[in-house]
């Protein structure tokens, strides 16, 4: 009986990119890196390049383009990946620019064929390769038919050379319906990078990976000085679904919140893993119910985090969440760089979280949130967001978000995104008018799976922080923002 090949898996060294594969790149493989000009193809294959190549595993780059390899290097030894010392050890860079002008596909696969067989290497890159593709349109009225050939042949030498092959190419996506060397790729990534106003945002699809199953859809990732760095799409399933309509058990553990009072409102605290939306007007409290609650699980041993969407650290920061900060039991992600993605700062939040092994999590506010997207990321901002806090909850952390919602007397609403159904429970903050002045009020309006108080409570902050006070009585309706006595 036979025995199944076992496909030893590569490590891109790119973060995020073993994540969309699958667990890496297939040893021997034959892959494309495709996209149009600029989306980083070039900086992907360095980057994978640079990780894998050792002086045991070495790699030839052909660099079929009208600059040299000198010219290329300049730029891309800008990033922190790049390493000198493999130029010299483990890198082979081959220009193929002048058998490309003479127009002989033959020769320019002969000159390949030999440079691989004279330096036995475990990576080959071809960049860019579409520009032989033009080169066999424009020299010869059978161009098409020719390069089908050299295509297929290529394909066939890269499987035989037992090394990990990949080909670079700018293409349109139209294209990829007929041109013959997706066909033969074992794998192929697709770079774009898409301008929506003034944002641009840079995303990777993985299209084709044959022997695993990789990540499907597309995915967000930025080009700073380290290089490249892939934001995977949080993908939800049933073991990551939040929102269970379960009741909770009255055994079931229960987060304290640190505000006197509000335990016995939410039914007991609430319930570990769950999800809160406190909402109210500007001024409300909304931000003092969030220290107060990183602050209880300070005290027991919970550590917790805060993403900050409206104000910097310093403008955000009380005296005491200050202080819990500089402790190490509350960790802060600034997120007031604009043109972010909801991936991009899920991958942020799992890392701290998985840091600080953090149990607590508040998200300060929704509004500032959607505002720090890029433009192409608001129509599908529910989507997304259901999608991170499944992802977070699925990790045992209990969250809680604000959101800023005006202070309207006309209807009732629990959130200006229409996604209060993402929240297991919710917290409403308002003001009511009583006898010439402004009072502040509160009320639990959810609690999934569990009973909860029903009351309108009036509540005040002070110096210690949020003390609660009686039943609102007297009140009718809270859509009238005036108390008026019942007959």
């Amino acid at each position: 009986m036979s025995k199944n090949v076992i496909i030893h898996r590569l490590k891109t060294g790119v973060p995020g990119l073993d994540n969309l594969l699958g667990g890496g790149l297939p040893e021997f493989s034959f892959n494309l890196i495709a996209g149009a000009p600029g989306s980083g193809k070039t900086t992907l294959a360095h980057q994978i390049m640079f990780s894998l190549a050792t002086p045991d595993n070495r790699a030839l780059f052909f660099t079929v383009l009208g600059e040299s390899a000198l010219k290329m290097l300049r730029y891309q030894q800008q990033f922190l990946f790049f390493d000198s010392n493999k130029i010299i050890e483990s890198i082979r860079f081959v220009n193929l620019s002048a058998d490309l002008m003479e127009g002989n596909f033959d020769g320019v696969l002969s000159r390949i064929a030999d440079e691989v067989k004279n330096y036995a290497p475990s990576l080959v890159f071809v960049d860019s390769f579409r520009s032989v593709v033009q080169s066999a349109k424009t020299h010869d009225e059978q161009g098409v038919s020719k390069l089908q050939r050299f295509v297929q042949q290529l394909g066939m030498q890269m499987t035989s050379w037992q090394a990990t092959t990949f080909l670079i190419g700018e293409y349109l996506t139209s294209e990829s319906e007929s041109s013959p060397v997706f066909t033969v790729a074992d794998g192929i990534l697709w770079l774009s990078q898409n301008l929506h106003r003034n944002s641009m945002v840079r995303k990777i699809q993985v299209v084709k990976m044959r022997g695993q199953a990789h990540a499907p859809g597309l995915h967000t990732f930025r080009i700073s000085d380290e290089g490249i760095k892939i934001f995977p799409r949080a993908i939800v399933n049933r073991s990551t679904e939040s929102g269970s309509t379960l009741k909770v058990s009255d055994s079931e553990q229960r987060v304290p919140m640190g505000v006197p009072g509000l335990d016995d409102m939410l039914g007991g605290g609430l319930p570990v893993g769950y999800s809160l939306l406190v909402v109210g007007p500007t001024g409300s409290g909304k931000t003092i119910v969030a220290t107060e609650f990183l602050a209880e699980g300070a005290l027991r041993g919970e550590p917790g985090v805060i993403a900050a969407f409206e104000k910097s650290p310093s403008q955000l920061l009380s005296s005491k969440l200050n202080a819990l900060v500089k402790s190490g039991h509350v960790g802060v992600i600034d997120t007031r760089s604009l043109d972010l993605s909801i991936d991009e700062i899920l991958h942020d939040l799992i890392e701290m979280i998985n840091r600080m092994q953090a149990k607590r999590l508040v998200i300060d506010s929704l509004s500032g949130f959607e505002l720090a997207l890029a433009p192409e990321f608001h129509e599908d901002f529910r989507g997304s967001l259901y999608r991170m806090i499944a992802e977070l909850t699925s990790m045992g952390v209990t969250i809680l978000m604000t959101s800023e919602l005006e202070d309207r007397y006309t209807d009732l609403r629990f959130s200006p995104f229409g996604s209060a159904f993402l929240a297991d429970a919710i917290i409403v903050q308002r003001y009511i008018e009583i006898a010439g002045r402004f009072n502040r009020v509160l009320s639990v309006i959810k609690v999934r799976g569990s009973e909860h108080s029903k009351d309108i409570r009036l509540f005040d902050i002070t110096d210690e922080g949020i003390i609660i006070g009686e039943v609102l009585s007297g009140y009718t309706g809270i859509l009238s923002g005036r108390p008026t006595t019942s007959p």
